[in-house]
């Protein structure tokens, strides 16, 4: 069996804000925009790794979702705690800078981890997690 992560979906509230952190401070191509106004489905993802990708998509859409559901979704994204990613890098301490100086949330600067690992975090315009983490 021959499987690998293709694309992970984040919630956005703004597209174009989401677009801008997302191409901008990290980087990253965007793949794909469908949709209009707030119900725009976006597809980012690294430049030269065509095979990963990063979904932003509009939260709580489904109509299966209660309006009690919709709710606690909205209020998990306002407070940060809905969606989150790991991403990593060779140059943790560049990377934290061009991301900061793009304007972004800083959660947590380059940090040495107790469980052995380097790491950085950021919320994006939708209050996401967005840790890196260094790669040795």
């Amino acid at each position: 069996m021959d499987i690998t992560i293709h694309t992970s979906a984040l919630p956005h509230v703004d597209p174009d804000a989401s677009v801008a952190f997302y191409r901008d401070a990290l980087g990253f191509e965007v793949r794909s925009d469908v949709g209009q106004g707030k119900m725009r489905w976006i597809t980012v993802g690294p430049v030269g790794q065509p095979d990963t990708s990063i979904l932003l998509a509009p939260p709580a859409i489904d109509p299966g979702i209660t309006e009690d559901e919709r709710r606690t979704i909205s209020e998990m994204m306002a407070k940060g705690t809905y969606g989150w990613i790991l991403l990593a890098t060779r140059d943790l301490d560049a990377t934290f800078e061009k991301v900061q100086g793009a304007d972004a949330e800083v959660v947590q600067e380059p940090t040495e981890q107790p469980y052995g690992i380097r790491d950085c975090a950021f919320r994006d315009p939708a209050g996401n997690l967005i840790r890196i983490q260094e790669l040795r």
